[in-house]
């Protein structure tokens, strides 16, 4: 890790950090679901709308001026931060979500039946559901990429199946699980899918926030994320995607600003990012998102991922220990991201999430967007820890001290107390 990166002197950039939770210093360990927010975003957005408030584009008076410079900047900032070719290839949207439908619907333009479309079983439902409802409109059959009982994606039996084949024409796979934490070879199997001439795509919202990216290496053709998982406000998300690939697509949705020339009888559409932007988009959010790359940036983001690598080893270490939870994933910190779900003996993951926020601790307790996933490991919920570059080493001793409180609790060992 680099000597820079002092982790006590980041959390002082976090106002929410010196909040108490029912008497309790307050353990944040939910980042992979929102991640907090620094001073200067926070300051970033309220003088943006203090001082710059406009629409984008429209508005030629100087404050206008101001917010479309803002906001175009943000959007190089952001293509800097992910090394794409232009700015021009960094769509904004409302989230990651809005992100992966509009490569779903607009690709789907491209779909028949007879064509498959690729995914795997560790997906979010963000990178599922739009997949099965543009295969189920179009004809097109969706397959996927099974895990392994220690999580990885089992390259071995999609190369047995010839899951990727002549008929595949898009495959979708995140760069890093938001439940077992893998992180996936996703530029091996982008070069599977480009040797069959399928478009893909990359669901990078756990990846982005926590690991340095370059578009280029990746190999994906397009890639999306979200900004409030990165240190940035909700309300805007990222496409980024290949400007050929880009210039070829269809809008996704039509209203002002995506146009050329509008008449009676027809619409001519404008040039990217600009068609797949109808309407006023998030300006603000996009500010917001340009600051918090500024902060990642400024600590490198080789220095969080080193942060997150250490935290992660010790969570796993000290979690690994406890004979009554089961680990999902990975049980060692090789490609692996920060994100560990478990369960607890004898204990509802519902029910263990409510006990630790009594004691200040925040974690997420359900099936974390990926129903099938938990299907396939046979459980129906889990809880899930996700650090960040803020967590520190007693916060992951004050969830184990937690967490053996509550199997203690629902085990009969001890009285609940605070």
């Amino acid at each position: 890790m680099s000597s820079d990166f002092d982790v006590e002197t980041v959390r002082r950039d976090f106002p929410i950090l010196s909040r108490q939770i029912n008497g309790h210093p307050l353990v944040y360990l939910d980042s992979s679901n929102t991640s907090q927010k620094p001073r200067t975003v926070i300051d970033t957005v309220a003088e943006h709308y203090a001082k710059h408030n406009a629409n984008v584009a429209r508005a030629m008076h100087t404050l206008g001026a101001e917010a479309t410079a803002a906001f175009e900047g943000a959007r190089a900032r952001i293509a800097d931060f992910i090394a794409a070719a232009e700015p021009e290839e960094v769509v904004f949207t409302k989230n990651a979500s809005e992100s992966l439908n509009l490569a779903a619907n607009t690709l789907g333009s491209r779909l028949g039946p007879g064509d498959e479309v690729v995914i795997s079983v560790l997906e979010h439902h963000s990178n599922l559901v739009p997949w099965q409802m543009v295969c189920e409109r179009t004809g097109a059959t969706l397959r996927w990429f099974d895990v392994t009982e220690e999580g990885r994606l089992d390259l071995d039996k999609a190369e047995r199946e010839h899951l990727i084949n002549e008929h595949t024409k898009v495959v979708s796979i995140a760069w890093v699980s938001n439940v077992l934490g893998t992180i996936n070879p996703v530029a091996r199997i982008a070069e599977m899918a480009h040797a069959v001439d399928a478009v893909m795509v990359i669901d990078g919202s756990q990846g982005v926030p926590h690991l340095p990216t370059d578009v280029t290496a990746l190999g994906g053709d397009l890639l999306a994320f979200t900004g409030h998982k990165m240190l940035g406000p909700t309300g805007i998300g990222v496409l980024w995607g290949r400007r050929e690939l880009l210039d070829e697509l269809p809008p996704f949705l039509g209203g002002g600003e995506m146009i050329g020339v509008v008449t009676m009888e027809k619409s001519t559409w404008a040039e990217v990012p600009h068609k797949f932007e109808a309407g006023t988009p998030p300006i603000a959010q996009a500010v917001g998102l340009g600051a918090a790359v500024d902060y990642l940036d400024t600590l490198g983001m080789d220095a969080i991922a080193a942060h997150d690598h250490e935290i992660t080893s010790y969570a796993l270490g000290l979690l690994g220990d406890l004979d009554f939870v089961r680990i999902l994933g990975p049980k060692q910190a090789v490609d692996r991201g920060s994100a560990i779900s478990f369960t607890v003996d004898g204990v509802h993951p519902h029910d263990l999430m409510q006990l630790l926020d009594s004691r200040g601790v925040a974690v997420r307790g359900g099936h974390h967007c990926a129903a099938p996933l938990h299907q396939r490991f046979c459980v129906q919920s889990s809880t899930r820890a996700s650090s960040y570059l803020y967590t520190t080493r007693e916060e992951i001793d004050a969830l184990r001290d937690g967490l053996v409180w509550a199997h203690d609790f629902f085990t009969g060992k001890v009285k609940a107390r605070q």
